[in-house]
């Protein structure tokens, strides 16, 4: 299987992956949590069928310390007992702003206000953009039937293929080794700290039902 259009063949799809990776960078450095981030990604790439953004984000959050139990719920979070209320509030939020033309009301006052309980409004404004940027790449491969499957499993073999360090915006487009920017050293060392914090969040989330899992 191939894509139906190589996006960075003409000045175009470079142009503008970069204001839209520039987007995705504002919502990856809010304080919107990162496990929460991914969940959301997941979640509306699953709906979308894009499954490209699905192999993206589910190999980023293994990488970032994400566990397998978490990720294999996600299509089944209503049933499942692994997420946290302000995590729960987050995917009704997204699968609501996902399938806007499938309800006349758009999304309901109820998702609003659910999720109004557990983020303030900093990060309701990311999460609104969080939704919006990763619908906007679903779409975006989807219509090009973008293949899925080999996306790096992890920052130490994405960093192999390319000798650089990854992208910062935590929402990427699969960007050709040819026309990344080399990352200066300087950089490297505020990205590991930055790293072992999303690591520390993915800790953070688990924290609840782990307890739960263990009492039993």
């Amino acid at each position: 299987m191939e894509a139906r259009l190589n996006l960075f063949g003409s000045g175009i799809g470079p142009a503008l992956f970069k204001y839209v990776n520039s987007a995705g960078k504002v919502v990856s450095d809010s304080t919107l949590p990162h496990a929460t981030q991914e969940l959301v990604k997941i979640r509306a790439s699953q709906i979308n069928g894009c499954g490209f953004c699905t192999d993206m984000h589910t190999k980023d959050a293994t990488a970032a310390g994400e566990t397998a139990q978490r990720l294999n719920l996600v299509a089944t979070w209503r049933e499942a007992t692994v997420f946290t209320e302000a995590e729960r509030a987050a995917l009704e939020l997204a699968e609501q702003g996902t399938r806007i033309a499938d309800a006349a009301g758009g999304v309901s006052d109820e998702a609003w206000q659910n999720a109004a309980k557990h983020y303030d409004d900093e990060q309701l404004a990311a999460l609104i953009g969080l939704i919006a940027v990763i619908n906007a790449y679903n779409r975006i491969n989807v219509i090009n039937r973008q293949p899925a499957g080999d996306w790096p499993k992890s920052v130490a073999e994405r960093r192999s293929r390319t000798g650089e360090a990854p992208e910062p915006s935590s929402v990427r487009a699969a960007i050709p080794e040819s026309l990344r920017r080399p990352v200066p050293a300087v950089t490297l060392g505020a990205r590991r700290l930055t790293r072992l914090r999303q690591r520390e969040e993915f800790r953070a989330a688990r924290a609840p039902w782990s307890a739960r899992t263990s009492s039993k």
